[in-house]
């Protein structure tokens, strides 16, 4: 809500959620996302005076402060420069190593799928998309960047994503093309 503070909008997602929690009790809750996502000092600040990786750390800590039981992330650092999207991704395997939330996300990064999922649910493209494949993601945790390209598997991975990719690229060309096509 851009007219609400940091705090007001997490909090606000606490007593949507749980509307018989004391004020002080909420404010508790929100404080202690906040600070979970590195955000302690920002607490009145307006969204307008924040940058894209601190409103994405705003939404993150809204979303886990209502305890959820799984956590969706739909392209949660598709708008953010490179080291922006580096340091969320960090702050989300750290977070989740504190948490151990069940987290659904959902990226078009095939580096960020491999640094982030224990499991990589493939799908093909289109309004009646299904599930092509899935693969299970052997790296150990905690996972670094800079060294996960060293993993046996690492290379497998990528290259069978790259290849499904490719395919549900090719497909959706040929299927516009014969849409195109007069008999």
């Amino acid at each position: 809500m851009p007219w609400m503070t940091v705090m007001d909008n997490i909090r606000f997602a606490i007593e949507t959620v749980n509307p018989r929690l004391s004020r002080s009790r909420q404010t508790a809750i929100a404080q202690d996302y906040i600070e979970l996502v590195g955000l302690r000092g920002a607490e009145q600040r307006h969204p307008h005076e924040l940058s894209g990786g601190m409103k994405q750390r705003v939404g993150i800590a809204r979303a886990l402060a209502i305890d959820p039981q799984i956590l969706l992330m739909d392209e949660p650092f598709g708008a953010l420069d490179a080291l922006t999207r580096g340091f969320l991704q960090d702050e989300v395997e750290r977070i989740w190593d504190q948490q151990r939330k069940t987290v659904v996300l959902i990226t078009h990064s095939i580096e960020e799928a491999l640094l982030l999922s224990d499991k990589i649910v493939m799908m093909t493209r289109g309004p009646e998309a299904k599930i092509a494949q899935i693969l299970d993601v052997p790296f150990p945790r905690p996972r670094h960047r800079e060294s996960l390209d060293q993993h046996p598997a690492y290379h497998t991975l990528k290259a069978a994503m790259e290849l499904h990719l490719s395919q549900e690229t090719r497909a959706v060309e040929e299927s516009r093309i014969r849409r195109n096509q007069t008999p």
